[in-house]
């Protein structure tokens, strides 16, 4: 079985990005990355994508609350970094807790800064196959994984393990523009086992730590792993038993180290895009 590490994906991104940045002759594009509590897979997310900005130029602040923060407060807070002219683009790292009003965030922040295509008018772009809007970058980092390692995708039967609108949906529509063939399940989905084994490309995307193993796989099938869970032991997991691949799958992501190191790359590039975008509009 051959292991998809996300690092060679991530150096093509980042050669995008300094050609993209060579145009950019202005400041340095800033990230804001926006945090409410302190979820152990918040703060792994964080740590990437700090690390991911440093290494390709960028700039990046972090924005954390204490999870008790009230909805107004938190509004009030919010506004004024999407307000900020020193801010090229947002991270808001989700869910949020339950006394804030997430929808509201989604339709506040600006569709220009909203790098994770959390924004209605970004998630309406996706569904209509319009590139001018950001895709969830989760979900953008998959398709790159599949591209850059040659994976073809036109007439593929993928089955997709999820239907967020984080990653499961918007994913299923860049599949669908790829010409895939997606199968949509969850986890409440009838024989779930044989609909995996049904798709020559098999992406879990569920959110449950190792809730897949071999017994899900084709034979020969790629398997792509976007969960990030802790286990009991406190190490990070993606949502397949990756031990239990070998002889089964042919290609396989390991968590980490798989997509999640893809995914800050196409958030910095986005980043990036939305420095220029800005720049040309000014």
């Amino acid at each position: 079985m051959i292991t998809l590490k996300g690092a060679a994906v991530s150096a093509k991104i980042k050669e995008q990005v300094e050609e993209l940045l060579k145009g950019n002759t202005g400041r340095i594009p800033k990230l804001a990355i926006v945090r409410v509590g302190e979820r152990p897979d918040d703060l792994s997310y964080e740590r990437g994508a700090l690390k991911k900005m440093a290494a390709f130029g960028l700039e990046a602040e972090c924005f954390a609350f204490p999870e008790d923060i009230t909805d107004q407060d938190f509004k009030k807070e919010f506004s004024q970094i999407n307000e900020s002219r020193d801010i090229d683009g947002i991270l808001l790292l989700r869910p949020l807790p339950k006394q804030i009003r997430e929808q509201d965030i989604e339709r506040m922040i600006d569709p220009q800064k909203d790098l994770d295509g959390i924004s209605p008018i970004n998630i309406a772009k996706v569904f209509a196959g319009d590139d001018s809007g950001f895709a969830p970058c989760t979900a953008e980092a998959v398709v790159e994984v599949l591209k850059a390692n040659e994976i073809p995708l036109t007439g593929k039967k993928v089955t997709l393990v999820g239907r967020s609108m984080v990653v499961g949906r918007p994913l299923s529509m860049l599949l669908l523009k790829e010409n895939a063939t997606v199968t949509i399940c969850h986890t409440r989905t009838e024989n779930l086992k044989e609909n995996c084994r049904n798709g020559e490309i098999l992406i879990a995307a569920a959110g449950r730590a190792k809730m897949l193993d071999a017994s899900y796989v084709k034979e020969g099938a790629v398997v792509i792993d976007v969960g990030i869970n802790v286990d009991e032991n406190g190490k990070l997991c993606g949502d397949v038993d990756f031990d239990t691949l070998e002889g089964t799958a042919s290609m396989a992501t390991p968590v980490p180290g798989g997509v999640g190191a893809v995914t800050t790359a196409v958030l910095a590039k986005h980043l990036v895009l939305a420095a220029c975008c800005r720049r040309d509009t000014v």
